[in-house]
Order: structure tokens, then sequence, then C-alpha cells
């Protein structure tokens, strides 16, 4: 299933209750399996050799994990863990490892994300946020749209100041195929409130994931 959320709701339980989940074809794993088989056939190779014989059964495996994010929701993810507290300067988690994949060539996606929000009477669990990652990065994605779905559910959940999200990742559909530019990567931000609006505070949090980007 797939989420969405209402963005004119205004507290973290009117988000929660309000999440739908939107039903998806019905494609048994035998259906899924043959459609690999098919296309091994199709790359001229023998899905019967020892070598192929369980890849369909893999491949299909491989792919559900790969975009097991469909499968889940904000309010299972979170378990409650969005708590009134008394603060107001910027909250950081840097170097959120990504995996994700190519909506246009499934092929992977390998990154980080750096995630900063300033409370406005709440406060999320630390490691909520790398989950909110991973979660929208395990669907087919483009990166543009993995950073505002982490941007726009922070603030959402919360209604803080502010929030601001930077992934920075390469690409194999780049690397590996087509212009084949090894050591390319892509930076992709979105800015919500006071990042958005205020440039001191903006450089701050710049300033503060600023680093060589290694994804080896």
């Amino acid at each position: 299933m797939t989420l969405s959320i209402r963005p004119d709701l205004t507290s973290a339980d009117q988000v929660l209750s309000s999440l739908t989940a939107q039903k998806q074809p019905k494609v048994t794993e035998a259906e899924m399996m043959q459609a690999v088989r098919t296309l091994l056939i199709g790359l001229g190779e023998d899905p019967d050799r020892e070598g192929l014989k369980d890849t369909p059964k893999r491949v299909m495996k491989a792919l559900q994990f790969l975009t097991k994010g469909y499968t889940e929701s904000l309010d299972e993810l979170l378990n409650g863990a969005v708590f009134t507290e008394d603060a107001n300067e910027m909250v950081l988690v840097r170097d959120i490892d990504i995996f994700s994949s190519c909506e246009h060539h499934i092929l992977p996606i390998i990154g980080r994300a750096h995630v900063a929000y300033i409370p406005n009477g709440k406060v999320i669990g630390l490691s909520k946020i790398a989950r909110i990652c991973e979660m929208y990065g395990r669907r087919l994605q483009v990166q543009e749209r993995l950073t505002t779905q982490i941007a726009d559910a922070l603030q959402n959940l919360l209604k803080p100041q502010g929030v601001a999200v930077v992934v920075e990742a390469t690409h194999m559909c780049m690397v590996m195929r087509g212009v084949q530019k090894p050591g390319s990567w892509t930076l992709s931000s979105a800015m919500r409130g006071v990042f958005a609006e205020d440039s001191k505070t903006r450089d701050e949090f710049m300033n503060l994931i600023r680093h060589n980007a290694n994804f080896h």
C-alpha cells in the first residue's frame, strides 16, 4: 500500500489518523517470478540452467525488500515517538545512509541524507528521522521526490519552525549505463519554513553538513 498525507492537517495525531491505504493491483509471487523468467529468456539465457534455476525467486524477493517502503506506514513507524518539548534550537541528523532504486531503470541510488528541523513545541525520536528516510527510500524513486517527501513528512507531523533536507547520491543509471560517468553525484535540497526564509539559518545548516562526498 502507499500513503497520502493531507497538507492542511495541524497535528501529528491528525496526520496519523488521516493516513489512507491505496490499493495496489493484485499480482501473485508466481506471476512476478514468471515475469523474471521471461526477461531471462529475452536476454538469451536459459532460466532452467543450474545457476539461474532459482533466480526468478531471488529477484522477486530482492525487489520486495528493496521496495518495502510501499508496505510501511508513518503511524506504525513512529509508534508514538512524537513528544512535547520546550525546545527551539536546530536538531540535525546527518549522514543517514540511503539505498533507493531509480524508477526509470530500477537501478540503485546510493547516498546519504542530512535532515534538520527547528522544533515548535514538538520533537521526534531521532531514530525515527532515519526510519522516515528509509521508508521513502525503499520505493521506486527520483531523488527530487525523495527529498521533498522526507521534508514534507516532518513538516506535516511536527509543524516545526522549519525543516531542511539535503540528499546527495550517486545514480547507477548514470554510472553503469547511458552516459557512464563514475564519480558523478547529485545533490538535492528541500527547505521549509525558517530554513527557506532565513539565509543565516539555512547557511548554518549547510555549513554543518559540509564534507567531501564519498559513496564508496
